[in-house]
Formats: C-alpha cells, sequence, structure tokens
C-alpha cells in the first residue's frame, strides 16, 4: 500500500453539497493521482457499529435527522468533550459494504473511512474548555493529516496540515454566524501548532501572515481545482439548450445566473437592485441554499415589480424575472451555467470564488467583484465591478446585454484562464507542500 494520506470529509455526505464538500473531494482525487492511498475521518450524526457493515453503511448514508431536543446537543457535545479527553478519541475503520447506491458525488472520494460519532462536535467543546485540538489516534497512523478546514483536532503520530480558506469571520464580522472569538483561538491555535498551514489564494495568504503575524514559509498557496465531469462537458450546445428549456422554461443564452448561499457577503440584494436598473429583460435566476441572514434578499426575488405578464387568447400568466432555485444537484447546475448568457458574482468577499472558476471553465462570460480574491482568480477574464456600487454593476449588466463580441471575448478569455487552476496544475502545486513535508512523494526514485 502507498503512503496515506488523511483528510476530514463529513461535508462530503450531505446531499447539498457545500464549497468545503467541493474543496475535500477535489484534494482528494488529486492526493490519489499523486501516488497517495486516501483515508476519510467522518464525524457522524449518530453512533454506527462497524461489527455490522451493511447496517454501518446504511446508517452512515441516512438521512440527517435533527435532535429531538435541539436546545440539548451543546450541552451534550460539552460533556461529551470533556469526558472523552482522557481517554483520547478512538474513530474506528468503517468496513464498505457496498450497498449504498451513491449519487451526485455524495460520500468521501477516498479508499478508506474512519468514523467517530459526534467527532468534531465533542473535540470543538474540548477546544473551548481546554485551549488545545484534541487528540485523535486511528488504528492506522496515516502519512499525514490534511483538515480541509480549521477543526480543533490533532492526529497522533504524524504531520498535520490545515487549510484555511478565508478570514471572512474576522474580515466581515457582521455578515457571518461565526463564534468568531473560537474562530479566532483556533485559527492562533492552528497558524501556531500546525506543520503547515495551505490557503487557495495570495489574497487569503497575505491576510492570514498579516493578521496573525505568521511567518511567511508557514502558508502555502495552492489554489483550487474544479472536476466537471467529462460527460457533461461532452454534451452539444443542442443538448444544453434543450434541457435548459425543458427543465428551467428558460431560453437559452438568454437569462443571467447567481450561484451561491443566500447570505449577506454574496450580495445578493445589491444585485437584483443592479439588474432592475440595468433595464434589462433577460431573467435573473437565483441559484443556492437558503443561508441565512437572508430575509432583504427573499424578499427582493419576491417583489412583484419583477414579475411581468404573458397574455394568450385564453389566460394570463405571471413570468417572474427574478427566479430563485434553491438547491440543483452538480449534473443541472452544470447546464444552468452553461446556457447562461452569464454569470452574476459580485461577491463582498471570497477566499477563492469556486463559480466564477466553474464558469470560465465552461465558457459562460463572468461579472464578478473587483476585490477580495476574485481579481486574482479572474485575471483579465471576466467584467470587474465595485460590489457595492448598484450603479456600477448595472451599467456591466448592460454591457452583457448588447455586446455579444464582449460575450465572446469573455468566454474566450475564461476558458484560458481556467487552465491556470487545471487539475495537473493543482496536483503540482500541493505535491510540492506534501513533498516538503514528508520529504518524498510515492513514486520518486
Amino acid at each position: 500500500m502507498p503512503p496515506a494520506v488523511l483528510f476530514d470529509q463529513s461535508n462530503t455526505v450531505y446531499r447539498m453539497g457545500t464549497g468545503i464538500a467541493t474543496y475535500a473531494r477535489n484534494l482528494a482525487i488529486a492526493a490519489r493521482k499523486c501516488g497517495f492511498a486516501t483515508d476519510s475521518l467522518l464525524s457522524t450524526d449518530i453512533k454506527v457499529d462497524p461489527r455490522n457493515p451493511l447496517l454501518a453503511e446504511v446508517q452512515l448514508f441516512d438521512a440527517r435527522r435533527d435532535p429531538l431536543l435541539p436546545w440539548l446537543a451543546p450541552l451534550k457535545n460539552m460533556l461529551a468533550g470533556v469526558a472523552r479527553a482522557p481517554f483520547g478519541y478512538q474513530p474506528q475503520l468503517l468496513p464498505r459494504a457496498g450497498v449504498v447506491l451513491q449519487s451526485g458525488g455524495t460520500g468521501p472520494m477516498t479508499d478508506r473511512t474512519f468514523i467517530s460519532a459526534k467527532l468534531f462536535e465533542a473535540a470543538r467543546a474540548h477546544f473551548q474548555f481546554y485551549g488545545h485540538p484534541a487528540g485523535v489516534r486511528l488504528p492506522e497512523t496515516p502519512a499525514l493529516f490534511h483538515a480541509t478546514h480549521p477543526l480543533p483536532v490533532r492526529i497522533a503520530s504524524c504531520p498535520n496540515i490545515v487549510t484555511i480558506h478565508d478570514l471572512v469571520p474576522l474580515r466581515l464580522p457582521h455578515m457571518t454566524l461565526d463564534n468568531k472569538r473560537y474562530f479566532f483561538r483556533l485559527v492562533q491555535n492552528l497558524v501556531t501548532h500546525a506543520d503547515h498551514v495551505v490557503t487557495i489564494s495570495e489574497y487569503s495568504r497575505r491576510d492570514i501572515i498579516s493578521l496573525f503575524n505568521v511567518p511567511e514559509d508557514r502558508v502555502t498557496n495552492t489554489y483550487q481545482a474544479v472536476t466537471i465531469p467529462p460527460r457533461a462537458l461532452a454534451r452539444s450546445d443542442d443538448e444544453i439548450a434543450q434541457e435548459v428549456t425543458n427543465l428551467f422554461e428558460l431560453d437559452p443564452g438568454n437569462y443571467y445566473l447567481f450561484i451561491g448561499a443566500l447570505e449577506p457577503k454574496k450580495n445578493v440584494s445589491r444585485l437584483i437592485d443592479a439588474y432592475a436598473a440595468s433595464g434589462s429583460r433577460r431573467p435573473l435566476v437565483v441559484a443556492g441554499g437558503g443561508g441565512w441572514q437572508n430575509e432583504v434578499d427573499l424578499e427582493r426575488i419576491n417583489d412583484t415589480r419583477f414579475s411581468s405578464y404573458n397574455v394568450t387568447a385564453n389566460t394570463i400568466s405571471q413570468v417572474k424575472r427574478v427566479r430563485r432555485i434553491p438547491y440543483l444537484p452538480s449534473d443541472q447546475l452544470v447546464t444552468l451555467m452553461r446556457g447562461a448568457r452569464a454569470l452574476l458574482f459580485p461577491s463582498l468577499f471570497e477566499g477563492f470564488g469556486l463559480p466564477v472558476l466553474e464558469a470560465m471553465t465552461l465558457g459562460t462570460p463572468v461579472l464578478t467583484s473587483n476585490v477580495t480574491s476574485l481579481p486574482e482568480i479572474a485575471g483579465d477574464a471576466t467584467l470587474l465591478v465595485d460590489p457595492f456600487d448598484v450603479s456600477d454593476i448595472a451599467a456591466a449588466i448592460r454591457r452583457l446585454d448588447h455586446d455579444t463580441d464582449l460575450l465572446g471575448e469573455l468566454s474566450s478569455r475564461g476558458r484560458e484562464q481556467a487552465r491556470i487552476y487545471s487539475m495537473e496544475n493543482y496536483m503540482i502545486r500541493l505535491s510540492q507542500v506534501y513533498r516538503r513535508i514528508l520529504g518524498s512523494l510515492p513514486g520518486d526514485a
């Protein structure tokens, strides 16, 4: 067996994936391509008995259930974190029964899976009580543990590295629900005691170094990669057009698309105001999860001013110019992005901005922000706007509405820019980090 890299991959089990889940999957894929065996560490919602492989696998992927007494959960986690500390945390290997039919990329992209009920919740409580990460010992020690986001755990007897995507809770504290004191203390501990820190843009790297006074050689930017299924890339424009028409009742190439959760930093309210100010008659589709602090966004989306009416011989029907699609599986999201006239993504803060890279990879023109990491990722391949200026965003939408030559130029530039973040380039950057920590990689002479 080649040496194993262990990743936390709890986010990959949930049906409605997150940006961290996408990052975790792609990270595991890249490590495997670099020649490593890949293991995952999962913190399960319920206790899973690995002595019954079939039932254990079913329980792992069972629909998540809210606790009967949700107010009791934090107290139970705190007690578990304190009580388990003297004995350590010892996840168990989950046998692979192969009974669960996984779809849409759900599940860890690794060779083996180690599980422990409420591990990360207990570890969080452990960190809050003791002030240092919870020690975790596995039945088989990996060559390296790579946490895909800040976690208060340390795997015993191997190097530990962590990815810190961004410092949004500290930069925009009024726009996140994180416990800011906890986040600050955890990141401070990790940048001091982890064997290395990885991040996903030069912007985030400089942010981490400056805010936490970290030596520059302790933080490496690897960027990110996207893995769009070849079957999705191979589909013809006619197939995409037909699916966009049939599934979403949209005119291919004649709608704008925003992708992301409805949360304050995504700037959806200003985007809708700018869309209205632009005078565009092409629909705006807002696709993504519910998020938080989104009452104003939902009010804008449902505003009757953004409706028009179709009159036929017998009926009058309302047509919404701003439409929301709460959740889509990844293949349908790719279809929706390929069929869009442009992606509109004027976010206030991004550590990377994955939708921008996904759209550029597909050849979809992009409008995005001129702040944080977004100009770095987009290069000269997008329309950059001031995300705080409704008039600036509106003017850019009008350009996209009327300038077909610009659309073609942005599509071509976007594909070229996306090659910088190819899986092959990502593997080179990642392998340099792993070689620095481990000294060599599988296959090195």
